[in-house]
C-alpha cells in the first residue's frame, strides 16, 4: 500500500529529539502556552521574516483570529476562492462577514488580481488569497490592489509553509496571516494546531488576547476572546519539524518534478510552476479528462489518490442560496477534473515510478 502522506517514515526522523522534548514537558507540567510555545513563536517568526508569531488551536482559528484582529466584522465583504476547503469562507463567516467567490487561474489555481478588482464593491474589507497546494499566490498586484483600495489583506497559508514568493515567505507580505499544522501539511503536529503572523504589533496584541478569552492579564477581560491556544506538546513536535522543513520542501519538490517530469508525454496536466514563487507542494494536483478511470486503475493497486476538491465551495448547499446564478468556469472545470497523487519527503523515486507506471497503463491503451 502506498499511502497519500507517511507520517510513520517522517516520525522516525524525528522521534528521539520528539520524545525527549514531550517528556520534558509532561515532566515539568508546562501544557498551555509553555516555554516551548514561546520558542516556536520566536523560531517561526524569524524563520519567515516577520515581527510576532502567535500559536493557536487549528488553521481554522488561525483565519478567523486574524480576519477578527484587523477588524473584519458584520456585513463586511471579503474576496477570496471557492476552490479551497471550506474553512476559508467558514473563518469569513465567524466574523459576520460575507465571502465574494471569484475564479482562478487555469495553471495555478489560484486568484488573480484581475478577477479581484472586478469584484470590489464598497463593501469589500478584506482579500483573502489562498496558496492552494503550496503554489504561491503572486501577491504583487494584488497587494497594490489592496493599498489602493484600503483592503486588509489576510493570506491564507494552511497549505504553503515554507514557500516564498520571489524570496519573501508566503504570510510576510499580508497584513495578517493563518498557517495549519493539521499532521498532513508540509510542517504538521501531532494534532491540531495552526499560527497567525503578522508585523503590526497593535494586530498582534488583539491576537494575543483572542487567543485567550480575550485576556491580556490574568483574569482581567478586554473583549469577547476564545480558547484558542496552541499547546506545548506540539510546539515540541512543531520545533523539531521546523528545524527541517526547508529539507522537507526541497524533498517534495524533487519528488513534484520527477512526476512531472515522467508523465510530461501523457494526456494530461501536472502542476504549474509560474518562476515567481517556489512551489512546495503540500499536493501534487493534475488535471485529466479520464480522471474516474486513473483514479480506479490506482486504487486496485493500493495506491493513495483523492480529489482535493470535488465541489467548489459556491456549489456547496450551504453557500449554494447566497451564490444562486454565480458561475466560476474555470474552478468548476477544474473541480471536474483535478486529482492528487502521493507526496512527502520520504517518497522514493521507485515509488514515484510505480505510481507512474499504473497511470501510463490506463492512459496509453
Amino acid at each position: 500500500m502506498i499511502p497519500m502522506v507517511n507520517l510513520k517514515a517522517q516520525y522516525a526522523d524525528v522521534k528521539d529529539e520528539i520524545e525527549q522534548g514531550i517528556a520534558e514537558t509532561i515532566a515539568n507540567c508546562s501544557f498551555i502556552l509553555g516555554p516551548n510555545v514561546q520558542a516556536f513563536e520566536k523560531e517561526t517568526a524569524e524563520y519567515l521574516g516577520v515581527k510576532h508569531a502567535i500559536g493557536c488551536a487549528s488553521g481554522t482559528d488561525a483565519l478567523h483570529l486574524a480576519l477578527e484582529a484587523e477588524g473584519i466584522t458584520d456585513g463586511d465583504e471579503v474576496i477570496t476562492s471557492a476552490f479551497t476547503f471550506i474553512a476559508t469562507a467558514e473563518a469569513i463567516k465567524y466574523v459576520g462577514a460575507t465571502p465574494v467567490f471569484v475564479d482562478i487561474d487555469e495553471r495555478t489555481f489560484n486568484i488573480t488580481a484581475e478577477k479581484i478588482e472586478k469584484a470590489i464593491t464598497p463593501k469589500t474589507k478584506a482579500v483573502m488569497p489562498v496558496h492552494l497546494f503550496g503554489q504561491p499566490v503572486d501577491l504583487s498586484a494584488i497587494k497594490a490592489l489592496c493599498d489602493q483600495h484600503n483592503l486588509k489583506l489576510i493570506e491564507d497559508c494552511a497549505q504553503s509553509f515554507g514557500a516564498r514568493i520571489n524570496g519573501v515567505q508566503t504570510g510576510a507580505i499580508g497584513h495578517a496571516s493563518g498557517f495549519s499544522f493539521f499532521p498532513s501539511k508540509n510542517l504538521g503536529a501531532f494534532g491540531d494546531g495552526g499560527l497567525v503572523v503578522t508585523n503590526s504589533d497593535k494586530t498582534a496584541k488583539m491576537l494575543k488576547m483572542l487567543r485567550n478569552h480575550g485576556s491580556d492579564v490574568r483574569y482581567y477581560h478586554d473583549v469577547i476572546g476564545y480558547n484558542s491556544r496552541l499547546d506545548d506538546i506540539q510546539a515540541v513536535v512543531l520545533r523539531a519539524k521546523l528545524k527541517r522543513i526547508d529539507q522537507y520542501n526541497r524533498q517534495r519538490r524533487h519528488a513534484a518534478h520527477l512526476y512531472s517530469e515522467l508523465m510530461a508525454d501523457l494526456p494530461l496536466t501536472t502542476p504549474y510552476e509560474d518562476g515567481i514563487g517556489d512551489h512546495v507542494y503540500h499536493q501534487y494536483t493534475l488535471l485529466c479528462d479520464r480522471r474516474d478511470q486513473v483514479m480506479q486503475a490506482l486504487q486496485d493497486k493500493q495506491i493513495g489518490c483523492a480529489v482535493y476538491y470535488p465541489v467548489p465551495l459556491h456549489q456547496q448547499n450551504v453557500f449554494k442560496q447566497e451564490c444562486a446564478g454565480l458561475s466560476l468556469p474555470v474552478t468548476e472545470s477544474v473541480a471536474a477534473r483535478c486529482f492528487s497523487l502521493p507526496i512527502c519527503p520520504s517518497l522514493e523515486d521507485e515509488t514515484i515510478k510505480e505510481i507512474v507506471a499504473v497511470i501510463r497503463a490506463v492512459l496509453t491503451k
